[in-house]
């Protein structure tokens, strides 16, 4: 069952992926043969629970995801590799307001800061980040005081 719906979806993005070329196709192959893909550009969006008035908050041409909503509600927290050269990109901590204004970068280091979500008080921020590693894909969880 699950062959049949990759197969299609295969065939589908890279058929909107005429500028790749070949190596990055067979790179695209193979993580897609172990249900995986390298995000490209994704954007975030808000709406209502009901799905009723989507608006996109970030227009960055990069890979954002995992958005969290501030304590406030005022602002979105979320991890991008904006600003990233080849391959997936040092990905960092970005904060931005509902109407995609003022968008700040909150971390700064090399490797992957990602999953970011405030404390339920608002007073801490916690995240997954490789920094510090000690070893090759380690993820340690950090934790730090949130002054906005």
């Amino acid at each position: 069952m699950v062959d049949r719906l990759i197969r299609p979806m295969e065939v589908d993005c890279l058929s909107r992926l005429p500028s790749k070329g070949e190596k990055e196709i067979t790179e695209y192959k193979e993580l897609l043969a172990q249900n995986l893909v390298r995000p490209t550009s994704l954007e975030i969006w808000i709406m209502k629970a009901n799905g009723r008035h989507k608006r996109q908050i970030t227009h960055l041409g990069a890979a954002s995801f995992a958005p969290a909503f501030s304590h406030s509600g005022r602002r979105i927290i979320f991890s991008s590799n904006l600003g990233s050269t080849g391959g997936m990109g040092n990905f960092e901590l970005y904060v931005v307001d509902l109407n995609g204004n003022h968008l700040e970068q909150i971390t700064y280091s090399p490797g992957f800061d990602g999953f970011p979500m405030f404390s339920p008080d608002g007073k801490k921020l916690v995240w997954a980040s490789n920094r510090n590693a000690k070893a090759p894909h380690e993820t340690n969880i950090f934790i730090a005081d949130w002054a906005p």
